[in-house]
């Protein structure tokens, strides 16, 4: 019976070496060798993870990093390594609660104050299912972590977005979704509603809004120099899944390390739209593996986004006058 059990460990092991090889060829690896002198990049939940992983690449580059968190010590944890790895000292942490408004609008206008530009915006923040709960700001948490909250930011940092953009080379926002977002309801007008969904739909949910806000964005963003595009990075061995059971979480983060991405590889496809040059000329799409998919979406896609955008705008308690102001 020893032999036996030895026997079969040992052929999982190879299996799982095999299928960790053909996997380790087919994801693919941004070959961009841009600098980024000059240019300023934003990236949420820049202090962990795949975020970092952006947040390091980019600062590689030569860009400022500015990265934000709710978590002081992890964030300055962050900057300090990130530094020692790029050599660029050019880095900076700041607080940011997703699920607090008040703490998205102080962020954004000590962005806005401090910075002379912003040129990359990475909407990479989020948490995966920790619980079905409203937040103080009256949202689902889940909903406010991973769409309304970077819905509000993404529209206070525009104008400094949209000044930053040039006819040659536009201000790109990156929105993080998932592929969970092929789960996610069409039903918008229950989105925000607790004791509702299931917590996987939820989070799907999240991921799909942000699909649907790059599309709606895109089009009230024409000839403004700014272009909108998410990003699936795949199935990348990050923090997220400890949410779902934590001792459960922490075998399927080593399974997905081993078998699929880290937060590495899981980092390419928004790095790569963030300095490929093809990348920087197309806005509301979805890339994944570094490349564009299909620009075919949903039906009623129009539809579908402007719900919502106006519901959106409801939530984050954000005027229309403000909001034609931001975009004119």
């Amino acid at each position: 019976m020893s032999l036996f059990i030895f026997i079969l460990v040992l052929t999982v092991l190879i299996l799982v070496i095999i299928n960790r090889a053909v996997t380790r060829k087919h994801n693919a690896i941004c070959t961009s060798k841009l600098k980024l002198k000059e240019k300023t990049a934003v990236i949420t939940g820049g202090t962990a993870g795949i975020g970092q992983q952006i947040a390091l690449d980019l600062a590689t580059r030569g860009a400022r990093i500015i990265i934000a968190s709710p978590f002081e010590d992890e964030g300055i944890n962050a900057r300090n390594e990130i530094i020692r790895k790029s050599g660029n000292e050019d880095v900076v942490y700041k607080f940011l609660d997703l699920a607090s408004l008040q703490s998205i609008r102080k962020f954004a206008a000590d962005i806005n104050e401090s910075e002379q530009h912003l040129h990359i915006l990475v909407n990479n923040a989020g948490v995966g299912i920790p619980g079905d709960f409203k937040t103080d700001d009256g949202m689902n948490f889940i909903m406010q972590v991973n769409y309304y909250g970077h819905f509000l930011l993404t529209l206070l940092l525009l104008p400094l977005l949209k000044k930053s953009g040039t006819k040659l080379e536009a201000s790109r926002i990156i929105n993080m979704s998932s592929i969970t977002r092929f789960i996610a309801s069409f039903d918008i007008d229950n989105y925000n509603r607790t004791g509702y969904w299931s917590l996987l739909r939820i989070y799907s949910n999240s991921k799909l809004s942000l699909v649907l806000f790059s599309h709606e964005l895109t089009k009230k963003l024409v000839g403004q120099h700014v272009i909108v595009n998410c990003a699936d990075p795949g199935f990348a061995s990050t923090k997220i899944y400890e949410s779902y059971i934590n001792f459960v979480g922490k075998i399927v983060r080593v399974l997905i390390n081993v078998i699929c991405k880290n937060t590495w590889e899981g980092a390419q496809t928004p790095i790569h739209m963030a300095v490929d040059q093809e990348a920087g000329k197309v806005s509301g799409q979805i890339f994944s593996n570094c490349k564009m998919n299909s620009s075919s979406m949903w039906n009623e896609v129009d539809k579908l986004s402007g719900m919502l955008w106006k519901q959106s705008v409801k939530l984050v308690s954000i005027d229309e006058k403000d909001i034609s102001k931001i975009l004119s």
